[in-house]
């Protein structure tokens, strides 16, 4: 889904030889290369996750600055943050005809501009665009590649290398938090964003990293192994797949607009050789209809894969397990969120600023943030454990931090429940586990994506809803007693999956046999 031509060069033609072929290893796959690919989205994670954890620094001097409410602050890093995650399937489209390491690049480039124009900023209204919008965009448009981009690299170690990648978003809060304290320190908020932003060029390096996989490496990795069937059955195959596509792009169809599209090509190249034998005037004419129609047949393509793969694939939102799992989504990070936004405020109202400048609370979240997400994994793959469980008693742990956060007034308590908020909040890297366990390898690529942006809705929402809390009722217990109550209504869809689960495939079994 988000591979493009440049990405991986699919092969859209007959894949039936593909399995008489063995396959040998490349290492480009699981190794050499890859290993810069995870590097590339560990600093990724560091530059986009990392500041964005760290943005309760800069929330504080916004509010001294342009001495606006809570409420109507918080919505710039909300913005920054949601936009991020929401993005997610738009920028499919981009990676989709761009490839990968192009749209990171632009996504860098993007992405630092808005942190330098935000210096410049009049009033938080100003901020919305330059940050919330641009920068947000310019972040999700180099953070979806960095993911993406680890798993075209990795077959057996998957698991590993998107666990070693997403590390970088604890290191990051950690780092930034430190480095944007100190530049406001002795330069002031303004020039710590210049400063910033220039550092996030660093992108578009991270983004020339993510060299594309070559069509043989890809053929390697993606070869279609099948086993000695008879015609007939390979026959029925095709035709229930041609037939029951469950909303994506059948394959024929496709074939015979690509062979179009190839043959409209071939008659403006004849064209072409015709015009330099006759008028060498019309050459440039010519190459210009040309580039335009290898452009619009790149785009044709790009947005038939990519409007298949999210408002096609109904089979998805027909899922009720699925569906569930989504309302889970829309409460679940927001309640992550808030602590790093509002924290540093929280710690000024308790005057317990000085003990806090010594080791700050959000910094201990980000580290025991990256010992979490790997124990948890570690936890999860053990035989004699089931991942769904260790996933619930994470977000349940999670949200009782949430609900019991506000009663802690001294900093050895707030230590204490920040680093069990830093470790429960690891199951972010079982995220794309259970997706698959719920939807199947087919499909998680597609869900994915919707999971993320449905984190984006809950992390946009969340901080400027604490805020607004905040100016009605001068309190931010509130805001974490209503956050981790609606979180709480999210985890009981966790719970009730195993009961919807059951009932959806008792009445799948029951429809194929009136079939």
């Amino acid at each position: 889904m988000y591979a493009s031509r440049e990405d991986i060069g699919y092969d859209f033609g007959d894949d039936s030889k593909a399995g008489s072929k063995p396959i040998k290893p490349n290492p480009n796959i699981d190794g050499g290369w890859a290993w810069m690919i995870v590097f590339s989205s560990f600093l990724v994670h560091i530059l986009i996750m990392g500041s964005q954890m760290a943005l309760g620094i800069l929330n504080m001097e916004w509010l001294e600055e342009f001495n606006q409410s809570r409420g109507l602050t918080a919505w710039v890093s909300s913005l920054s943050m949601g936009i991020t995650l929401i993005v997610g399937p738009f920028i499919g489209l981009f990676i989709t005809m761009c490839g990968c390491r192009k749209t990171a690049i632009i996504g860098g480039i993007l992405n630092a501009l808005g942190w330098i124009l935000s210096a410049y900023a009049s009033n938080v209204h100003y901020l919305f665009l330059t940050f919330g919008v641009t920068a947000g965009i310019g972040s999700g448009m180099v953070y979806l590649p960095a993911v993406v981009m680890v798993g075209q690299y990795f077959q057996k170690r998957r698991a590993l290398a998107q666990g070693l990648s997403t590390t970088g978003t604890g290191f990051g809060a950690f780092l930034m938090t430190a480095l944007l304290k100190y530049l406001c320190r002795e330069f002031g908020w303004r020039n710590a964003m210049f400063i910033q932003g220039a550092i996030c060029l660093n992108l578009c390096v991270c983004g020339a990293l993510m060299r594309p996989l070559s069509p043989k490496d890809v053929n390697e990795k993606y070869a279609v192994r099948r086993n000695s069937e008879d015609n007939r059955a390979k026959a029925l195959s095709h035709s229930a797949e041609t037939i029951k596509s469950n909303g994506v792009l059948s394959e024929e169809p496709e074939k015979k607009e690509v062979i179009k599209n190839e043959e409209v090509l071939d008659d403006i190249k004849h064209i072409e050789i015709g015009g330099n034998s006759r008028i060498g005037k019309s050459m440039y004419g010519l190459r210009i209809l040309k580039t335009v129609s290898q452009l619009t047949v790149t785009v044709r393509k790009g947005f038939g894969i990519w409007y298949s793969s999210y408002f096609g694939a109904a089979s998805l939102f027909t899922n009720r397990v699925f569906v569930a799992f989504i309302i889970w989504a829309l409460f679940a990070y927001s309640s992550f969120v808030i602590p790093f936004i509002h924290l540093p405020e929280i710690v000024k109202q308790y005057d317990l600023s000085s003990q806090n400048n010594i080791f700050p609370l959000t910094s201990i979240i980000a580290i025991v943030h990256i010992f979490g997400k790997v124990i948890l994994g570690i936890i999860s793959d053990l035989p004699c454990i089931s991942t769904w469980n260790v996933f619930l008693m994470a977000n349940f742990t999670l949200v009782t931090c949430i609900l019991t956060l506000p009663l802690m007034q001294t900093y050895i308590s707030l230590a204490v429940v920040c680093a069990l908020i830093g470790f429960s909040s690891g199951y972010f890297s079982l995220m794309p586990v259970v997706t698959e366990d719920l939807v199947g390898t087919k499909h998680l690529a597609n869900a994915y994506g919707i999971i993320i942006c449905a984190n984006g809705i809950s992390a946009l929402l969340g901080p400027p809803f604490a805020g607004w809390i905040y100016d009605i009722t001068h309190k931010y217990d509130f805001s974490f007693y209503i956050c981790g109550s609606l979180y709480m209504v999210g985890i009981l869809f966790l719970f009730i999956q195993p009961y919807i689960g059951k009932k959806q495939s008792q009445e799948k079994s029951t429809e194929e046999a009136q079939v």
